[in-house]
C-alpha cells in the first residue's frame, strides 16, 4: 500500500517551530508499506517560519499568516497539486492533527473576524486528497482505529 504521510509524523524537523511530531506507534502500523513523506508548509516556506490559520473568505478557505496576514494558501496548494500530479496513486493519507495544512478533519476553520467556526475541517493538502478520492485520516484517528 502507497501512504501520502506528513513528514514531520515521520520525524523530519519540518514544523513551524523546526521541530517534529514523530509518531513511533504510527510508523509501527505502517513498517510494511510504502511511505511517502510531504510538507508542502516547509517546501514553501522553510523551517522555522510563522504560523497560520485557516480564515474563511466568503465561499473559499485560505491560509492566513498569523505574523503579516498575507494570504499564503497558493503554495500550499500549488504544491499539493503537483505532489499528487507527480506521485503514483496512493492508497491512503495520513495527515498531521489540527494542522492547517495536512489536517484531514480536525482543524481550526476561523472566519474574517478570528471567530472559531468549526474544530472539524480540512487543511489545504488534506483537501486535494480528499477531492481526489483517497483515503484519509488524521494521524491520531488512525492509531485508534
Amino acid at each position: 500500500m502507497r501512504v501520502a504521510i506528513s513528514a514531520c509524523l515521520c520525524g523530519r524537523k519540518c514544523r513551524y517551530d523546526a521541530t517534529d511530531n514523530l509518531n513511533e506507534e504510527l510508523l509501527a502500523l505502517l513498517v510494511e508499506h510504502t511511505l511517502v513523506p510531504f510538507c508542502p508548509e516547509d517546501h514553501a516556506f522553510g523551517s522555522p517560519r510563522p504560523t497560520m490559520d485557516l480564515i474563511e473568505c466568503g465561499d473559499t478557505i485560505r491560509a492566513i499568516s498569523n505574523t503579516t496576514g498575507e494570504d499564503l494558501s497558493d503554495p500550499v496548494i500549488a504544491y499539493a497539486e503537483a505532489f499528487f500530479d507527480s506521485n503514483e496513486p496512493f492508497d491512503l493519507y495520513i495527515g498531521k492533527d489540527r494542522s492547517p495544512s495536512c489536517s484531514v478533519k480536525s482543524a481550526r476553520l476561523y472566519d474574517t473576524a478570528k471567530r472559531l467556526i468549526s474544530s472539524e475541517a480540512a487543511g489545504l493538502m488534506s483537501a486535494e486528497a480528499l477531492k481526489r478520492g483517497i483515503r484519509a485520516y488524521d494521524a491520531e484517528l488512525f492509531v485508534k482505529i
